[in-house]
Parts: structure tokens; C-alpha cells; sequence
């Protein structure tokens, strides 16, 4: 599904899970969102739980949880499509899982897109079923008539955004 953002210069991408419950203990979960910033094909920055910012600014990753307790988005990457550079192409928005449960291991676990201006949600992915410790959520694309989101909600195998970068070039014809 492609969905265009034209009218829209924010857009925010949240995270949100429960750790796992157990008969006798609650077990943390580390997801971790992040953004890869590319230009055609080649990637030029990540933000990520390592890198909360890209270099001007544009893209941001607001927290790290490091167990997913609480209620809501556990963690939000905000891209201000007004401000990237002109030569990025594409954002592909990825979630990794760092204690390598899979996402089929995983309580609750649901990602969103959010126009950052209105609060309203653009789209809802729950990766409850994929048993895989990534997950590529989506690419925000630099189109003819501007921004616009498409949808990917595919896993991958990576505990680390550098781990799934060799399967993502794909998403990006």
C-alpha cells in the first residue's frame, strides 16, 4: 500500500511493547527503532538507539527503552520531511529486536505512523506473528508529487540495524 504524505511535513514512527510474562518473573524486551536515511541506493546515516540524531537534525530518535515497560509508544523516531537534505531519496523505518527474542515472542508489540502535526495515525502494523527479530516497518519515499509511505511490514533476520542493512537495498526499487 502506498500512501501519499503530501500535505504533511512531520510524520513520527512509534513503538510500543510489554516485556514478557512469565509464571513467576516479568522477562525485558529490547526493541529498537530506527531510520535509515539513503540516497538511491546508498545509505548515508542511521539513526538509531547508538545515534539518536541525524547530522542536521531532521531525523530523530526520542529514547532508547531498554524494556518496553509503561503504556503508549515506547519509542518515537520524528522525521521533518521539510528539512532533509535534497539528496535523500528515501527513509526505510526498521525495528530490531536486541535481546533476539522474535516479534512471535513478544507481548503487545505494535508499530504506528503518526502525522506529527495533527496526532492522527496514518497506519498500524502489529508484528505479533513474525518470527523474526526485524521487522522493516515501511520506507518513506521522495516521490514526483512529493513524500509518500510504503508499506513493507516484512521481517528480517538482525538484532542490529547494521546486521539488516545488506537485506534492505531491495526495498528501495
Amino acid at each position: 500500500m502506498v500512501i501519499p504524505l503530501r500535505d504533511i511535513g512531520y510524520v513520527l514512527m512509534g513503538l510500543g511493547w510489554d516485556p514478557v510474562r512469565e509464571w513467576y518473573r516479568e522477562r525485558a524486551i529490547d526493541l529498537n527503532a530506527a531510520a535509515l536515511l539513503y540516497s538511491g541506493t546508498g545509505l548515508r546515516e542511521v539513526v538509531y538507539h547508538e545515534r539518536l540524531d541525524s547530522p542536521d537534525g531532521s531525523v530523530r530518535l526520542h529514547g532508547d527503552s531498554l524494556d518496553g515497560v509503561g503504556p503508549g509508544d515506547d519509542e518515537v523516531i520524528s522525521v521533518d520531511l521539510t528539512r532533509l537534505p535534497g539528496d535523500i531519496t528515501a527513509i526505510l523505518l526498521l525495528v530490531t529486536s536486541h535481546s533476539e527474542q522474535t516479534f512471535a515472542e513478544v507481548r503487545n508489540v505494535f508499530c504506528r505512523l503518526v502525522d506529527g502535526s495533527t496526532g492522527a495515525e496514518i497506519a498500524r502494523y502489529d508484528p505479533s506473528g513474525v518470527p523474526a527479530t526485524g521487522l522493516v516497518v515501511g520506507a518513506l519515499v521522495r516521490a514526483s508529487g512529493g513524500w509518500e509511505f510504503r508499506e513493507i511490514n516484512e521481517g528480517v533476520h538482525a538484532r542490529h540495524p547494521a546486521e539488516a542493512v545488506p537485506y534492505l537495498t531491495r526495498y528501495l526499487t
